[in-house]
């Protein structure tokens, strides 16, 4: 599903991902993880479009999108909740999440808005209410929700860790779980490389803008390195 090549990108003139390749498949989670300033949401950023990419390939359902502009790449069915959740405070849940069905056909925007409420039905409960009255947790889940509504083939997650409590993370990340089983792929970034693993099917680990790590995740949750570096163990 999507295939990276020697990925460059910068900031000005400090090249901040350095020949980064990767790949993953349908029905896939791959966990990027590594520390603060490691490249991954600048990664993130180049494949949904809103980073410039100076030199290599990035290929998505077999063709190359590396010149085609964010809002197309969300119509191909590449979406992202990016890190923060940026959510619309004043607007409420409901029309939050309507601002991201632009590509569906207007008879299925309440299907959509069914599936969201189906998996987080805290969300139903407050649909009316302004969204900047909702807690972390459930701002994260109306980020989420605003992604599913473009009906993303690949879906890329931004830090949706950040900030909750270990309650509120198991919560998201089995939603994550969920939309995997469901069918979706999923390129999740995360500082919290433990819990990002533990419900990886694959990894890649990035240092200073380059892959230093890969694999399968269980076998990166037991690589000495990657626990001494990463995980804190």
């Amino acid at each position: 599903m999507l295939k990276v090549e020697k990925l460059t990108s910068a900031y000005g003139r400090i090249k901040v991902l350095h020949d980064i390749s990767l790949d993953m498949g349908q029905n896939e989670i791959v966990a990027i993880v590594g520390s603060n300033g490691a490249g991954k949401t600048t990664l993130l950023r180049a494949l949904s479009g809103v980073q410039p990419v100076l030199s290599g390939r990035i290929m998505f359902d077999g063709k190359e999108i590396q010149s085609v502009p964010a809002h197309l790449r969300v119509a191909r069915g590449l979406v992202q909740s990016p890190e923060g959740r940026q959510i619309f405070g004043p607007l409420s849940v409901e029309d939050n999440l309507r601002l991201g069905a632009f590509r569906r056909a207007r008879e299925n925007v309440e299907q959509g808005l069914a599936q969201v409420y189906a998996m987080f039905p805290i969300l139903a409960e407050k649909r009316a209410l302004a969204a900047q009255g909702l807690s972390g947790g459930q701002q994260q889940m109306l980020a989420i929700g605003r992604a599913l509504m473009a009906e993303p083939k690949l879906l890329l997650l931004d830090e949706p860790s950040l900030g909750l409590s270990p309650l509120l993370v198991d919560q998201i990340l089995a939603a994550v779980v969920d939309l995997r089983n469901r069918g979706m792929a999923i390129l999740l970034v995360e500082q919290n490389a433990s819990a990002a693993l533990a419900i990886a099917d694959r990894g890649y680990v990035l240092e200073t803008g380059n892959v230093v790590h890969s694999g399968e995740a269980q076998a990166l949750l037991s690589d000495p390195k990657v626990k001494e570096a990463y995980l804190g163990l």
